[in-house]
């Protein structure tokens, strides 16, 4: 709900348990006065004060007021080289060369539903679902005008907010930064929260004091990276699962970001976040526009898991567009650490044979069916099936995997090329490589320049050709390197600072053209696992392989990390064999499939080297998984315990809407002699409800379940697993 006084100029942004409020003060600045708890009928701006700082310069407008200064209010959207040393959210490079930007209030409108971004993702709803403030910022001497966008999601304490520059002058402009969003706090006794890491271990939860000065995570690698991930969170420094006040940010973009925090020398904190300067500059010509990518906000007075529930909610509602979203996605089987590239017609369909016994229902060809592509150093951006391996191609091999009842998918890397292909020998000059100097070879490819729309056209001709000719459900979208060499043979030299946004606007064209084109078909977002998982990517692939690294216990903490923005329906994890690739681990199958079952489930192994006794449990795994797909897919996500934290058991449950349902997971730790005998508090229960076991165990109240807890049982051998179903009865 979004309530305007008028008189006053103060805009204050409701949902169901928050309140954001924001005022136009009288030298015409849109100070930020609140976020937090609800509070309803009310003017908070007497919680800013001013005072003389020596050494922050006071506007001009302020004449002899010395009270007066950029460098300590709390703001909106930060301003650059007029009196605030801050963080700023815009820089401009004028045409006289200087970087001054300097932003007063002019106006704002209300619009129904939530406003659009062209050529961008974002959370989308309707009238009746979402409403959209619009506040017009100017620097009159620029001639620049910045329209800032808030929706607000009130079921969801949602906030979305975005950017847009209008350049009103007769002379180009340059933005050298125009970050997404500007939050202030008027303290700083706060945490810092990010979710950091590397390939194969990605999404890993640090937290620390926010200190003086300014601390940052970002990318500067092309992707939103393996290494941080484009969602912070700001809190109380004792807040936790179920307590204290939290805030989460969320950028919804793939490409290089930046997540800043700085604590002023008068102990206030400023978040700010968007796309990262690093290398960036875009031409702005009298009329242009440019939008900068949407930012998605919600505060928890009530600590990290309603936050975490309440993000998982509006990304399943408000963001994803998934073909499945009414009904329940299938179980697949990868084949690609069952082959690798060493692989033929019936070498597949034997896999999808074994597959569909076990009652799985997707079959997902991986790398290796194209070109001349027999390992990784050819044949990508050759999008023709290599007819040795599959002979009659795609014509064929798919009816035969459909006989089985099983539907039909493909592994695909649009981005990269091989030097060794038909597309490099034509077009060598379709690559991203500075001129006069060697490129850098990741993974023994090179980037295509999705920048430029004839490169982009002609890998989705390659593309249409091979879905059109037989049927195919699922694409995998893979990108396997970061990008080096970022300089584009289609902008002149003054324009190569836009080379790395524009790339990822070409990424989001390509994938906007397959779902407009394609909308029964699921894509998976894949980059080396999970170098790429962010919100901007969940709006064309409405899931992401989460990490290369399949090992059940690796996956642990990284499902754990991710869960705290993202929901389980987003998080494709399989179940691998043992002793598993990345780490040469053993677990059980029951771990493996029951860490892998708090996600897009599926299988990533040769399935005929199963004893039948693996394939009994196989089957159990995936009757499981059918029977209670709507209480893991759209359940209440509860982290009951860290896998940072204790090493003793990892649980996490899941609880329907009603509380009439829950499904509690374990994975125990190694084992020790002569263990102590543990219960686990529940969460999320209705306290007055009976629940019984499994539907022939014990009964339990769920105040007892959450108060008292469960006792774990005790399991032999290292890493255990087991689930518990509760059902309310009576």
């Amino acid at each position: 709900m979004i309530v305007l006084d008028q008189e006053n100029k103060i805009f204050t942004l409701h949902t169901q348990n928050t309140t954001y409020q924001m005022k136009v003060d009288q030298y015409h600045v849109l100070e930020h006065i609140y976020y937090g708890a609800r509070i309803d009928n009310c003017d908070l701006s007497g919680l800013i004060k001013c005072g003389e700082r020596s050494f922050s310069p006071n506007p001009d407008e302020a004449g002899r007021n010395r009270d007066y200064s950029l460098d300590v209010m709390p703001q909106e959207y930060s301003t650059c080289g007029v009196g605030d040393f801050r963080l700023p959210s815009i820089e401009l490079e004028l045409p006289g060369g200087s970087h001054t930007a300097d932003l007063r209030y002019e106006g704002f409108h209300l619009e129904k539903g939530k406003y659009k971004l062209e050529g961008l993702p974002g959370f989308h709803g309707m009238e009746n679902e979402a409403e959209t403030l619009v506040v017009l910022l100017k620097d009159s001497a620029a001639r620049i005008a910045v329209e800032m966008y808030y929706g607000v999601f009130e079921d969801f304490d949602l906030i979305t907010r975005a950017i847009r520059l209008v350049n009103e002058g007769t002379e180009t402009i340059r933005v050298c930064r125009c970050a997404s969003l500007c939050l202030d706090f008027t303290r700083s006794d706060l945490d810092l929260i990010t979710f950091n890491g590397h390939h194969l271990m990605e999404r890993c939860l640090d937290r620390g004091p926010v200190r003086p000065g300014i601390q940052s995570v970002g990318s500067v690698r092309g992707i939103s990276s393996h290494q941080h991930n484009p969602f912070v969170m700001i809190c109380d420094h004792d807040a936790d699962e179920d307590r204290g006040m939290c805030y989460g940010a969320m950028l919804l973009y793939s490409g290089n970001f930046e997540a800043a925090v700085e604590c002023s020398q008068y102990e206030n904190s400023r978040l700010v976040m968007g796309i990262h300067p690093y290398h960036f500059c875009w031409t702005l010509e009298p009329a242009g526009t440019f939008t900068a990518p949407e930012t998605a906000m919600v505060c928890s007075p009530d600590g990290f898991g309603q936050m975490s529930r309440q993000y998982h909610k509006a990304i399943r509602k408000h963001l994803l567009r998934d073909p499945y979203q009414y009904e329940r996605k299938p179980v697949l089987v990868n084949n690609w650490e069952a082959t690798y590239f060493d692989f033929d017609a019936d070498k597949l369909v034997d896999i999808a044979r074994e597959a569909a016994d076990l009652g799985i229902e997707l079959f997902v060809m991986d790398d290796g069916w194209f070109g001349s592509r027999n390992d990784d150093n050819s044949g990508l951006g050759d999008w023709q099936v290599n007819r040795e391996k599959l002979p009659g191609g795609l014509e064929a091999l798919v009816p035969c995997v459909k006989d089985l009842g099983m539907k039909f998918g493909i592994w695909m890397e649009p981005e990269m090329v091989n030097e060794d292909s038909d597309l490099y020998r034509a077009h060598p000059d379709w690559i991203l490589r500075v001129p006069g100097r060697a490129p850098s070879r990741g993974r023994g490819q090179l980037v295509l320049d999705f920048s430029r729309k004839d490169v982009r056209d002609h890998i989705y001709d390659q593309m249409k050709a091979v879905l059109g000719s037989a049927d195919i459900s699922y694409i995998k979208w893979d990108m396997n390197r970061s990008l080096t060499d970022v300089w584009s043979a289609g902008l002149p030299a003054g324009r190569q600072g836009e080379v790395y946004h524009r790339y990822v606007l070409g990424v989001y064209d390509l994938l906007e053209r397959l779902h407009c084109d394609y909308p029964y078909i699921l894509i998976e977002g894949c980059c080396g696992g999970g170098g790429r998982f962010d919100g901007g990517m969940l709006y064309y692939t409405p899931q992401i392989w989460c990490s290369d690294d399949t090992d059940a216990i690796d996956r642990l903490r990284i499902q754990y990390g991710t869960s705290f923005c993202y929901p389980v329906c987003t998080m494709e994890a399989h179940v691998s064999a043992v002793p598993n690739e990345q780490n040469g681990r053993f677990t059980p199958l029951e771990t493996r499939g029951i860490t892998a079952m708090s996600g897009a489930f599926g299988y990533e192994m040769d399935l005929g080297k199963c004893t039948e006794e693996e394939k009994r449990k196989i089957r159990r795994q995936v009757e499981t998984y059918k029977k209670h797909y709507n209480l893991i897919h759209d359940g209440d996500y509860y982290r009951l315990s860290s896998p940072l934290q204790d090493s003793s058991y990892t649980a996490w449950e899941q609880v329907s809407a009603g509380q009439k349902e829950a499904l509690v997971n374990v994975v125990m730790g190694c084992t020790h002699s002569a263990p102590p005998f543990r219960t686990l508090r529940l969460k999320g229960l209705n306290p007055s409800f009976q629940y019984q076991v499994d539907g022939i165990g014990e009964t339990y109240s769920g105040g007892e379940l959450m108060k008292a807890g469960y006792p774990l049982p005790q399991i032999r051998g290292d890493y255990p697993a087991f689930q518990v179903y509760l059902k309310a009865v009576g």
